[in-house]
């Protein structure tokens, strides 16, 4: 009997992809160390007063993110400052290996998950990724500014993938950090736990308002026609929203069927005091 070639190899959950072989300079001081899957994007930004990492990646990775850092001839010690852009498991899971010498910040509704370590929220448990506890410093609020000399970072508020998402705005440069809130292309990500379809189409319009010359993501590529990427984006979120409503609808049609017809466990049978 012929016996089947084997399959294509499954990857485990908590799987390493291999990394690049070097951090990219996208603006002097600023530097994008890239990750494939589990894990997201790291920005590196050199300031004049702090050095600052906008999020760290997943745990597993952090011998790399090290290795990373030396390359740009630093040491885990000289990070000042690290900001999460929401609380998902591929952004925050190195964090701990840097809070002894650095300061945490994220936006309050992230920082209360993380501080209450709601594995539900962060999804580690689920991927299976390990992680150490850490806690937040500062609690970030929409319209925040983090000034570090040579650039200033405003804090935007932007829920839709997460109720804690935030976005970074160097204004000056024209830079946008946009975690999972938005990627090249227009393309947004899901709506996780806490996160909510009508927020989200409200932050992209918010962040078409905005001059931005260049979008830098947490994961893909980077993208230099954020003036094209952003209506795109408007549209995908409107597009989220009306086939939520379409949903509903059909939800709400199968919920007055089964009213008529009855429900064999009396769930969507309203009772005659009710009605009264």
């Amino acid at each position: 009997m012929k016996e089947k070639p084997p399959g294509p190899r499954m990857e485990t959950k908590a799987e390493v992809q291999p990394e690049p072989s070097e951090a990219i300079e996208l603006e002097p001081g600023i530097y994008q160390l890239r990750s494939e899957k589990p894990g997201s994007h790291i920005y590196l930004i050199k300031g004049d007063t702090k050095n600052v990492l906008i999020d760290t990646g997943v745990a597993a990775k952090f011998t790399v993110l090290k290795r990373r850092l030396t390359e740009l001839s630093m040491r885990v010690r000289d990070i000042n400052l690290i900001i999460l852009t929401h609380e998902h498991y591929d952004h925050i899971g190195a964090t701990a290996f840097f809070h002894r010498t650095a300061v945490v910040a994220a936006h309050r509704l992230a920082a209360n998950k993380l501080e209450l370590q709601d594995e539900f929220v962060t999804f580690r448990r689920y991927r299976d990724q390990s992680s150490k506890p850490f806690w937040v410093d500062v609690w970030l609020e929409d319209g925040s500014i983090i000034d570090l000399g040579n650039y200033e970072l405003q804090v935007i508020h932007t829920p839709g993938h997460t109720s804690g998402c935030i976005c970074l705005y160097e204004p000056r440069a024209g830079l946008l950090f946009t975690g999972d809130t938005v990627f090249a292309g227009g393309t947004l990500s899901e709506i996780a736990v806490g996160g909510n379809v009508s927020d989200y189409v409200n932050s992209v319009r918010r962040l078409s308002n905005l001059k931005i010359k260049q979008l830098y993501p947490g994961h893909g590529r980077v993208s230099s026609t954020p003036d094209e990427d952003l209506p795109k984006a408007i549209v995908y979120a409107q597009t989220m929203l009306d086939d939520c409503k379409t949903f509903f609808e059909a939800f709400i049609k199968t919920r007055k069927l089964q009213d008529k017809l009855g429900s064999a466990f009396g769930y969507w049978t309203e009772s005659q005091d009710y009605k009264k």
